[in-house]
């Protein structure tokens, strides 16, 4: 993937030099990538919502639950299906446990009545727009993706940002706060969690973070 907008940069658009590499969740794991494999690339990185690390543990097994809930579907028919098959909607419901904000939700749906709707909302309005080979494609992309052995790689001010109710990349592993120690110009910020937060959905909310932004903007003048 970072391969392919490499070439679509240099030799599709003639971009030779990037102020900023930033992206959220999967993007976010982009930018760890892009920042190992063209250093020189870029003036500043910043993922946001993702960890330089293997995609193992929870985070996998939920992935695989989503896999496995779509392929197990009699009527997935390895992907020649005429409609969605069933097992999307377990998908969906998995999706939704795993970038929710349980805060929010409390706050938001706090009697079984408004979490059934909610919940039943979301399943019939994601299934209208999401396609169950799709999901897997997307899913199934992040199993190889491994950026940790070649962090001393990254030259550029990178800032990373997560936030503490972020159920994907959830705090307690400690894992960034040690491996940012590799990153020669490197800075992690958590983000607490507060009534502005949204889970791993923050990410998509930049009014929170924009001042980090601007920091490392500022740092990675040249």
């Amino acid at each position: 993937m970072i391969e392919l907008q490499y070439r679509l940069l240099t030799q599709g658009l003639g971009v030779n030099h990037l102020r900023l590499v930033m992206g959220t969740s999967m993007g976010g794991m982009h930018s760890w990538l892009w920042a190992e494999q063209h250093p020189d690339f870029m003036d500043a990185a910043m993922p946001l919502a993702s960890q330089p690390v293997e995609i193992a543990g929870r985070n996998r097994m939920i992935r695989r639950m989503i896999m496995d809930a779509i392929r197990t579907s009699p009527d997935w028919n390895d992907g020649e299906y005429k409609e969605q098959p069933h097992g999307l909607q377990c998908a969906l419901d998995m999706l939704l446990i795993m970038g929710s904000s349980p805060l929010q939700m409390q706050k938001t749906e706090p009697t079984r009545e408004s979490a059934d709707a909610y919940l039943e909302n979301y399943v019939a309005t994601r299934a209208k727009t999401t396609d169950a080979n799709d999901m897997l494609y997307y899913f199934d992309a992040s199993r190889n993706y491994n950026p940790e052995p070649q962090l001393e790689r990254i030259t550029a001010p990178l800032t990373a940002i997560n936030s503490a109710d972020d159920q994907i990349n959830p705090p307690e592993l400690k894992i960034i706060d040690t491996d940012i120690q590799r990153v020669k110009n490197g800075k992690f910020v958590l983000l607490p969690i507060s009534d502005a937060t949204r889970g791993h959905g923050t990410h998509s909310l930049p009014a929170i973070w924009k001042d980090h932004l601007a920091e490392l903007l500022q740092r990675s003048q040249r």
